[in-house]
């Protein structure tokens, strides 16, 4: 498959992600790529971000394929029955583990309990041994329920600009990898 195939949707976590970021820079660099905008990045609140989410896909004019991270995964793994037959592959890196209590003190999110159902598209979970938003097992389990293949990558922290990852050319390989995978019509 190839990327002009498709319409990639970058999908951030929370407070966006800055010019640096490897996400920005994907966006940068991929033709058809585009940034799923909130309205409040400092304070997510579900329903309006996945409202978000399924209507920026709904709008794509080509087969989706969605690239998230952190708060980011977990909105898309809340949207994705509402994306079935719209979205065929997701790459979601470093999720983050909203059902623990005081993830990061201050937030009170709505985004629990986190869905641990299978998703409707293929899917592929990179995570880090060392991210402190996410345990690598608890990673693991959500790549098992989800149906998506599993990358351990590392000691990477929470795979953002503070980890050392601005470009990330390992994620795209990763990416590659995974959309050379991917056929159209597969949902």
């Amino acid at each position: 498959m190839r990327i002009s195939d498709t319409d990639i949707l970058i999908v951030p976590g929370l407070g966006n992600s800055p010019p640096e970021h490897w996400q920005s820079r994907w966006q940068a660099k991929l033709s058809t790529a585009r940034r799923v905008m909130q309205d409040d990045w400092q304070q997510p609140r579900r329903e309006a971000w996945v409202n978000r989410l399924v209507e920026d896909v709904q709008v794509s004019s080509r087969p989706a394929i969605i690239i998230a991270h952190s708060i980011g995964v977990i909105a898309t793994v809340f949207a994705a029955e509402q994306m079935r037959g719209h979205v065929i592959g997701a790459m979601l890196v470093a999720p983050s583990d909203w059902d623990k209590p005081d993830l990061i003190p201050g937030y009170d999110l709505d985004f629990t309990p986190i869905p641990m159902t299978a998703l409707p598209f293929p899917s592929l979970l990179v995570a880090s041994q060392n991210d402190a938003y996410c345990d690598i097992n608890r990673a693991s389990s959500f790549a098992e329920a989800w149906g998506s293949e599993f990358v351990d990558a590392g000691d990477a922290g929470h795979i953002n600009v503070e980890s050392g990852h601005g470009p990330w050319p390992e994620g795209l390989l990763r990416l590659a990898s995974f959309l050379s995978k991917l056929k159209l019509g597969t949902q």
